[in-house]
């Protein structure tokens, strides 16, 4: 499938969907829509930049990640690997994994316009459910609204990066706010009504013209991230609810100044082994 040959969702809403099922739209959608997505939000992403969140968080000031410099890190939905790429010129032994070959294709064409001598990642096709490298290879993990929010089966993925991390290790992700999850998805004034209840964890999907699913999000309460977090053996270090920046006047789909004013928009989950 091309990166402009993708089926178009014509319907979505909140819809029960199996864990594989979820995964094959996901890939899906990100192997069809990657060049369309950089097309919309390259220049706020960047090239070689690390940024968390819509609400336009960057490594370089939150320092969320710490010195990163001669540490191995791996970023699980790396997409076109961005920050990947921002960590190996960091001086990171930076690897990224992504499940959209679209997305890494992307990733290649980034690369291919940095400078000569410019240090790049490794970046891997692979599901976050079963990630590379054996027991304690690395010192850090990340990852910016990569994978945790289309899987259905999160913990899958936390134990995994519970298992490629070694002792002390430090993971650091970021994913829709929960508390988003009550209000439509819509950036103006209409955005701001309580619809649905922050309890009812149905995952929103879209399904294509023949009914099929070819989009999924997974919602869970801040208790049950915390769940997750604590049951797959971190010690959550900080979380960060980013407020909206004056400076930042970019509507990114259901994220706006107007919504980053009233109610937070991103959670940013800092958790350590110990």
């Amino acid at each position: 499938m091309s990166s402009t040959d993708h089926p178009d969702p014509v319907s979505g809403g909140y819809l029960p969907i199996g864990a594989e099922e979820s995964v094959r739209a996901n890939r899906s959608y990100w192997d069809g829509s990657a060049a369309e997505y950089l097309a919309d939000h390259g220049s706020f992403l960047g090239d070689t930049r690390f940024i968390w969140c819509p609400e336009g968080v960057d490594e370089a000031d939150a320092r969320l990640l710490g010195d990163v410099s001669g540490r191995d890190v791996l970023e699980i939905g790396c997409g076109a690997g961005q920050c990947s790429r921002w960590l190996a010129v960091s001086g990171a032994r930076a690897t990224g994994i992504d499940f959209s070959t679209g997305m890494l294709d992307e990733a290649k064409r980034l690369q291919a316009r940095q400078p000569a001598g410019t240090p790049s990642p490794t970046l891997l096709l692979g599901d976050a459910r079963q990630l590379p490298g054996p027991d304690d290879a690395f010192d850090i993990a990340c990852s910016a609204y990569g994978a945790l929010p289309f899987v259905s089966d999160a913990e899958s993925v936390l134990s995994e990066v519970a298992r490629v991390l070694r002792p002390g290790g430090l993971w650091v992700f970021s994913v829709t706010h929960p508390v988003r999850w009550m209000f439509p998805d819509v950036p103006g004034e209409s955005g701001l009504a309580v619809e649905y209840s922050y309890f009812d964890r149905t995952p929103y999907v879209e399904l294509d013209a023949g009914n099929r699913p070819v989009y999924a999000e997974h919602h869970r309460t801040m208790g049950d991230w915390v769940s997750l977090i604590v049951g797959a053996g971190f010690v959550i270090d900080g979380l960060v609810e980013p407020e909206w920046p004056a400076e930042n006047d970019a509507a990114w789909g259901g994220w706006s100044p107007l919504r980053g004013a009233l109610m937070p928009g991103t959670a940013i989950f800092r958790c350590r082994l110990p």
